[in-house]
């Protein structure tokens, strides 16, 4: 009877050895599922709010049925949307309707323009709880909305890639989104950013993950081409290139689609989308420190710097005080 008992020592270290495995090759085939499901991630500033409303805009005049959730506490994902107003976010309003003893419907919190469905997770007061945490309440409160009977082509969700708390890794953890779509520019910044998403969905796969990076989009791009390299050298596509046109920039802050036929630069978002619908989600590469320094002139990032390590009597400062050592000195014999 003791030789059907399984070695426990030798399960443990099946599980160690599967764990270390390349589980999840690169996929060359297009998401199957009805319902695309896309994370977009990118540093907090750097137009993944302006190039998700024009994104689904295009969508929708398409022929999509789009769904677009903002997931950044900023609340601001709608904003370009629905011309600037103010959207009421999940949590908000859960709140309120919690204290008066009413249940959240859909049209509470989704709104809708252009043929795109609309909201805001939201998230806590300043300094009065955990974003993340916000996150993953407001995913709660959508399971209970119904989201996964809802019939969508395509969901977007925005998310602020600069916070690496558990709640903002939310889709790449549980494999809530097929694909992950990353906002940058030609700056160390957004592209270290865009380096760390692309670090997360390499750590889950790694762990049996099934989500990939789809590619990157280039927004307020000036032709210096850093953002370009980066993606060649993570081994992703360029799903798009913005340009930093001053026409984008007065339209983007007056709250104006241009994701739309009828605007000079709907195609580019025609082929934005395009790009977006058949990007398969991928593999990445991320870069050490090193290699994505080196993606830059070296005069902008500090070459030639050395790490000179501190003493105690730096540390001490004025308080610091010879003492005599206590190794012992032979003399010569």
């Amino acid at each position: 009877m003791k030789d059907d008992v399984p070695d426990l020592k030798d399960f443990d270290q099946r599980l160690r050895d599967e764990a270390s495995e390349d589980l999840a090759d690169l996929v060359t085939e297009e998401p199957t599922k009805k319902t695309q499901i896309i994370a977009i991630y990118g540093k907090g500033g750097i137009g993944k709010s302006f190039t998700l409303a024009n994104l689904s805009h295009m969508m929708a005049e398409q022929g999509k049925r789009v769904l677009l959730i903002g997931c950044d506490p900023k609340s601001d994902t709608t904003s370009l949307l629905f011309g600037g107003k103010a959207c009421p976010t999940i949590i908000e309003t859960s709140t309120k309707k919690n204290l008066a003893g009413e249940q959240v419907a859909i049209g509470d919190v989704c709104f809708k323009r252009g043929g795109v469905f609309a909201m805001e997770l939201g998230g806590p007061e300043v300094g009065r709880g955990c974003g993340g945490r916000g996150i993953i309440h407001g995913f709660e409160l959508l399971e209970k909305l119904g989201f996964h009977d809802w019939d969508f082509d395509y969901v977007l969700l925005d998310f602020l890639g600069d916070v690496v708390c558990g709640g903002f890794g939310l889709p790449i953890a549980r494999d809530m989104a097929q694909k992950v779509i990353l906002v940058g520019s030609n700056d160390l910044q957004s592209l270290y950013v865009a380096n760390n998403v692309c670090s997360a969905v390499e750590y889950f796969r790694r762990l049996g993950g099934n989500v990939g990076v789809a590619g990157l989009v280039i927004n307020k791009d000036d032709g210096s081409g850093e953002a370009q390299a980066f993606a060649e050298a993570v081994d992703i596509p360029v799903l798009a290139a913005i340009p930093q046109d001053d026409d984008l920039r007065k339209k983007s802050a007056n709250y104006q689609i241009v994701g739309t036929a009828e605007s000079p630069w709907g195609e580019l978002f025609a082929g934005l989308a395009e790009a977006v619908s058949g990007a398969p989600p991928v593999r990445p590469a991320p870069l050490d420190q090193d290699g994505l320094l080196g993606l830059f002139d070296g005069s902008d990032t500090g070459e030639g710097v050395v790490l000179e390590p501190a003493t105690d009597a730096d540390m001490r400062g004025k308080y610091a005080v010879a003492k005599e050592s206590l190794e012992v000195i032979y003399d010569d014999a």
